[in-house]
């Protein structure tokens, strides 16, 4: 999977309406040609980040798509007005943490839904964390993973980069209310695997929105 987020350009506010609306209808086609071939998510960050437009979440059982429609986008006339400002690459697999535990424990997937918000993040643990014994780390991450669930409404999604990308992993929190994933992230700061914790920024709240909405709102 991969999540690509863009910024319009100052050429863009240049551009007469109706060369506006070309280049949108072109890019909407774009997307439009690969929809049966990966899942795409888009969500609006205008006013939430000053860095950052717009993101596109996509996902495939295999990177060659995803490789495919980047490239295509590339193509279009709106691809010289955007600076693709940060991707962060990832693919989803079992938990070793996960398994160590029942059934009523946090079972960490990849379950994309529709909630209002994604608020994502890249993610690096010390190296420190990983020469732990697993049973050490396993106890750790089981109080995450209970923190977690006392938020039934915020729907997490960790991927992982390791050797992939710069971080170690990317994790995705979907949910309608805002306060309630900052009092979230608060009470997981306070848990004990959170010591080992090198970086965890930059952080995006990004809304979602049709992708013509968010296209046509660039201005």
């Amino acid at each position: 999977m991969l999540y690509t987020f863009f910024k319009a350009r100052p050429s863009w506010f240049t551009l007469a309406k109706a060369d506006k609306s070309r280049a949108i209808a072109e890019y909407l086609v774009k997307i439009d040609d690969f929809k049966n071939r990966l899942t795409i998510r888009a969500y609006s960050t205008i006013g939430l980040r000053r860095d950052t437009d717009f993101l596109l979440w996509l996902t495939s059982r295999e990177l060659p798509p995803i490789q495919v429609l980047t490239e295509g986008l590339r193509t279009t006339a709106m691809a010289p007005h955007l600076d693709n400002t940060y991707t962060y690459l990832a693919v989803t697999r079992e938990s070793q943490y996960v398994k160590a535990h029942s059934d009523d424990e946090a079972v960490v997937t990849m379950q994309p839904g529709q909630s209002k918000y994604l608020f994502v993040y890249p993610f690096v643990k010390t190296r420190e964390w990983y020469l732990l014994p697993i049973e050490a780390r396993r106890r750790m991450m089981a109080e995450h993973i209970r923190t977690g669930h006392r938020f039934p409404a915020i729907r997490i999604n960790t991927a992982y980069s390791f050797g992939m990308d710069d971080q170690d992993f990317v994790v995705a929190f979907e949910g309608d209310d805002p306060k309630e994933f900052v009092t979230l992230l608060m009470q997981l700061r306070e848990t004990e695997a959170s010591r080992y914790t090198v970086r965890d920024t930059p952080q995006h709240t990004c809304a979602r929105r049709p992708l013509e909405d968010i296209l046509q709102a660039l201005g």
